[in-house]
């Protein structure tokens, strides 16, 4: 297991991050992916922390609260000491049928931290992160209040998830501007058959220094190797694609990329799983990718990823198959730009 600082703070995570999504047996919204009682979330938390992993992502709204409060009980079962492990949890989602039990107003995140500790048994989480975007709220309202959270000792970091460049942005400015506490890191959808993020958000989080935390990505289970090209997931029962088909993907390409990982992964002895998550530990933007399963050996697999080495021929490889089709203005960039870079000397290597 390799460590890498979360973005541009000095937060050291596993570069594999252990998503909780799946604690929880709650009938709601996220029984598809969730389905794990106390004994199993414990038993995937130990194997987890036992291959290194030093990282735990969850949310409030994951199995209605459940998900929290089976990862504080495992922690303590477990005995985990509190400075070995980074956890990190969201808050937006509704918990509640009323007009203020949703969103990033002062008045939900303020509420919903606390009940986020509570359920977890601790007196601060490591990150705190927005879980989307709000238009009802006003962004300097939710940044005030974030860093409110943060001053309380509540929080050590905060991050924002699904949101656009542009909005980071602005919001980077105004925590500069206003002396706020600033976006460590984003959570966001990346995956090597579902590379939009490159467009605008990955050049963005590198010149801001705002670490990326990857979810699904293994595309909700599309690049697991599963599936084969022509197969809807109606045949692959206990696949989450066959009840909940999330996050959208160009199913040609993702097949295109699945067929070059299979050659791949077979030279190498390793699964269709384990190179698409080692694509993603090679791409420089990328803080730590988040890994959820239901059963230990998917897990088991999963760590796996980071035994497997790529070659910078495989890399290219999969880069072609993947490749966005390009978009105004990025195919302006590259045609003004070139004549500039001419004219700079390729940096010096160490022979």
């Amino acid at each position: 297991m390799r460590y890498n600082r979360l973005g541009s703070s000095g937060l050291i995570v596993s570069e594999l991050c252990l998503g909780a999504m799946t604690f929880g047996t709650d009938p709601g919204r996220f029984a598809a992916v969730a389905g794990l009682d106390q004994a199993a979330s414990t038993a995937m938390v130990k194997q987890a922390l036992d291959a290194g992993i030093n990282f735990i992502d969850t949310a409030n709204v994951y199995s209605r609260g459940q998900s929290e409060r089976l990862l504080g009980q495992a922690l303590k079962d477990l005995g985990v000491k509190r400075s070995d492990v980074v956890i990190a949890t969201k808050a937006m989602g509704p918990m509640g049928d009323g007009p203020n039990d949703s969103g990033t107003s002062r008045y939900h995140l303020m509420d919903q931290i606390d009940a986020s500790l509570d359920r977890l048994g601790l007196d601060h989480v490591d990150l705190y992160q927005i879980h989307g975007w709000d238009r009802q709220t006003p962004m300097e309202e939710a940044l005030r209040a974030l860093d409110d959270i943060v001053r309380s000792g509540r929080a050590r970091y905060i991050g924002v998830s699904n949101w656009a460049a542009w909005q980071i942005m602005k919001a980077l400015g105004m925590s500069e501007r206003l002396g706020l506490a600033s976006f460590a890191s984003l959570q966001a959808y990346y995956t090597v058959a579902g590379r939009d993020l490159e467009r605008e958000i990955v050049p963005m989080l590198q010149n801001e220094g705002v670490g990326l935390m990857v979810w699904s990505p293994l595309a909700g289970g599309l690049l697991s190797g599963k599936y084969t090209r022509g197969d809807d997931g109606s045949n692959q029962g206990e696949g989450r694609r066959a009840s909940f088909d999330f996050p959208p993907v160009d199913k040609d390409r993702a097949y295109d990329v699945i067929d070059v990982m299979k050659r791949i992964g077979e030279s190498k002895g390793a699964s269709v799983a384990q190179v698409a998550l080692a694509w993603l530990l090679y791409q420089p933007a990328v803080s730590t990718v988040i890994v959820g399963a239901k059963k230990s050996e998917q897990l088991a697999d999963n760590i796996g990823a980071c035994d497997v080495e790529l070659t910078a021929a495989e890399l290219a490889e999969l880069d072609k198959a993947s490749r966005l089709p390009r978009e105004y203005p990025g195919w302006m960039f590259a045609m003004q730009g070139g004549y500039r870079d001419e004219r700079v000397s390729p940096r010096r290597e160490p022979k």
